[in-house]
């Protein structure tokens, strides 16, 4: 399949940003050592997918508003993120190794999430969660690196898996059968991060944690040690 992109289109989705720091050291070491001897963008985008899932543990505590954090190369260092963070990591790491890539953010509801997260948000509605589209075998393909092993086992449900070849978006399912999560909203994608876009996506989503009275961000808690907390 043929790209109808001009140049400049598509050099975006090559290029490195201020947060998609693809040409940093640390980004490129880490992409060519996890992509190894794999022969095509296929197989080196499944391989920076599970890398990323696994090796990163997802927080969604680690949301805050120093545009620092949202940096690949910081979260290569600090190991711990949320599903923006991860899928801003995995654009990076992708196009280090000249697999065109770029972010996708959408709202949605029956997250994995703990009562204290719950209780925080005073919702189940989950607003501008990220993933990473990759352009691979002729297409793009949505790929969701957020949700790590070791944390989907203590919530009891399937880890995403990813094939390189069709979307990996979402846990409609728990291990049981039960509708699990669903996505209610697109905002679309984008060849950089639109940091002010997701904070006004978080203020409207969540006025209360703007207030003073509220924990501010980023919010304290382990939230993989919750998770294991709240299935015994």
């Amino acid at each position: 399949m043929k790209n109808t992109y001009s140049e400049k289109e598509w050099q975006a989705y090559l290029q490195p940003t201020p947060f998609i720091d693809s040409d940093h050291p640390d980004v490129i070491d880490f992409a060519r050592s996890t992509c190894g001897s794999a022969g095509t963008d296929l197989k080196r985008g499944i391989k920076l997918y599970y890398r990323i899932r696994d090796m990163i543990r997802y927080s969604p505590y680690s949301i805050g508003f120093d545009p620092e954090r949202y940096k690949a190369s910081w979260l290569l260092r600090e190991k711990t993120g949320f599903c923006i963070q991860k899928a801003i990591l995995l654009t990076a790491a992708a196009r280090a190794v000249f697999i065109p890539s770029r972010l996708g953010f959408a709202d949605v509801r029956n997250h994995l999430a703990t009562e204290r997260l719950k209780a925080l948000m005073r919702t189940d509605e989950f607003v501008f969660h990220g993933y990473t589209e990759l352009f691979l075998a002729g297409k793009w393909v949505k790929a969701t690196p957020a949700f790590n092993l070791a944390l989907c086992e203590k919530f009891g449900v399937k880890p995403l898996e990813f094939d390189g070849r069709n979307d990996s978006v979402f846990h409609p399912f728990d291990r049981a059968g039960n509708k699990h999560m669903e996505y209610i909203r697109d905002h679309g994608q984008f060849a950089d991060f639109p940091l002010e876009k997701m904070i006004r996506a978080l203020e409207d989503g969540y006025p209360h944690l703007f207030h003073n009275d509220g924990p501010g961000w980023p919010i304290e808690g382990d939230f993989e040690r919750e998770a294991g907390d709240s299935q015994r």
